[in-house]
């Protein structure tokens, strides 16, 4: 009988539900959707540095270097083999730009935010005014008063 009770207790039907119950909180909670919307901003951004990268860096710096093509033209040959580092380095060279943006935002800009607000919050409370001293003496008698009485 012991083996039959363990059966029904793995009664796959609640288990279904309780992992779509377990995905609609997780897919529907407002950080999955914030979430989202970076990742579809990250993925934009990172076509505007990529672009920004092979339409005007890289071409100025080929303009530097001798050659027809720019860093498009930079290649070894070996054995008849073409390997195009140019375009490696314009790869590189995006990275470091990315790279360079995400820094600059979380470390710098977003540090800054949360140090002022850590800072916000360290603040001491302004001392109390006369008016809201008597409020408090007067929550505390009632409390006093009801506590004698017998009421919550």
């Amino acid at each position: 009988m012991e083996p039959l009770k363990t059966l029904t207790a793995l009664d796959p039907a609640k288990k279904a539900f309780s992992l779509l119950d377990e995905f609609k909180a997780f897919a529907f909670k407002g950080n999955v959707i914030d979430l989202a919307v970076g990742v579809i901003i990250g993925a934009a951004f990172g076509k505007i540095i990529d672009s920004m990268v092979k339409n005007i860096l890289m071409p100025l710096i080929g303009l530097l270097t001798p050659g027809e093509q720019g860093y498009l033209g930079w290649k070894w040959v070996v054995n008849g083999k073409e390997i195009p580092y140019g375009l490696f380095i314009g790869e590189v060279v995006n990275f470091l730009i990315v790279a360079l943006a995400l820094f600059f935002f979380i470390v710098k800009f977003l540090g800054w935010v949360m140090r002022a607000r850590k800072q916000e919050q360290e603040k001491p409370l302004p001392p109390l005014t006369r008016d809201q001293e008597l409020l408090i003496e007067i929550r505390d008698l009632l409390k006093k008063n009801a506590e004698q009485q017998g009421t919550p």
